[in-house]
């Protein structure tokens, strides 16, 4: 399973969460605490907004904790919205267009979790992406699929349905020709202004999530594991919950599917 944070907030300089804290995400990449995979060493990837509308993208291929062109990026750019990920195969291949954020647009998502048998329905996934968005299909993993379809759905106009929609008939799909677990979700996306959060599961194993406002950096930040252990005042998300955070302000609402009945 991989390991991710994204923050929302006053313009944070990336070092913050990345590399300073005692329990960063890059230290996370080889000593991950809430998840059965404590090394995250299948490629990592940043997605950040600052002056621009569409996301700035860097992707590679090594264990996060080995890349000094990473560490560098980290001390130097701020920005007020990123997504940072760093990544565990469960079965494709280590390749940069594989790695997490994926960005098509203004849009950037990453995914911890994993769809259960998604080799054997691969190409019924990928024949939900729509033709005019197939083209940003670069690799092979179902969060891609997942988040394309997503985009498909109406993710630009409204994010909760339109990933409801799209989580929906990937379970489905497992249902029907792959195996357990169907769905595993913690997912973070954006669109350059709000940052979502989901953490759903289709059994009772939904990976682990959590959030907190800080006061002295003016922002939100959105885990899948704490980055400091001393403080203690990190919000585990409910399972089933769909999160929106804009600059000043957390709301989440219920998220859930009815696989069965498409899967039937």
């Amino acid at each position: 399973m991989c390991r991710w944070a994204a923050w929302q907030g006053a313009s944070l300089q990336l070092s913050q969460i990345l590399t300073a804290p005692d329990h960063s995400l890059i230290r996370q990449s080889r000593e991950a605490a809430h998840c059965k995979t404590a090394i995250n060493a299948d490629g990592f990837g940043l997605a950040w907004y600052d002056q621009q509308p569409h996301p700035g993208l860097y992707r590679d291929v090594y264990p996060a904790w080995s890349d000094p062109n990473l560490h560098s990026l980290a001390d130097q750019v701020s920005a007020r919205l990123f997504l940072a990920h760093v990544r565990a195969s469960t079965g494709t291949a280590t390749s940069r267009n594989n790695c997490h954020p994926f960005v098509q647009g203004r849009w950037s998502f990453m995914h911890n979790g994993q769809v259960g048998g998604f080799e054997q329905f691969r190409k019924d996934a990928d024949m939900m992406i729509p033709a005019e968005l197939y083209a940003h299909r670069k690799g092979a993993t179902d969060s891609e699929a997942l988040f394309l379809v997503a985009c498909g759905f109406g993710l630009a106009e409204d994010p909760l349905p339109a990933m409801r929609k799209a989580v929906t008939r990937f379970e489905a799909l497992a249902r029907a020709h792959g195996h357990s677990p169907h769905m595993r979700l913690a997912a973070a996306f954006s669109d350059g202004e709000t940052l979502y959060a989901i953490r759903y599961a289709s059994d009772d194993l939904a990976p682990s999530l959590f959030y907190r406002w800080n006061a002295d950096w003016q922002g939100w930040s959105v885990v899948s594991e704490p980055y400091d252990q001393v403080q203690g005042d990190w919000i585990e998300v409910p399972k089933g919950s769909f999160c929106r955070f804009t600059r000043d302000q957390c709301e989440i609402t219920p998220f859930a599917c009815n696989s069965h009945v498409i899967a039937a």
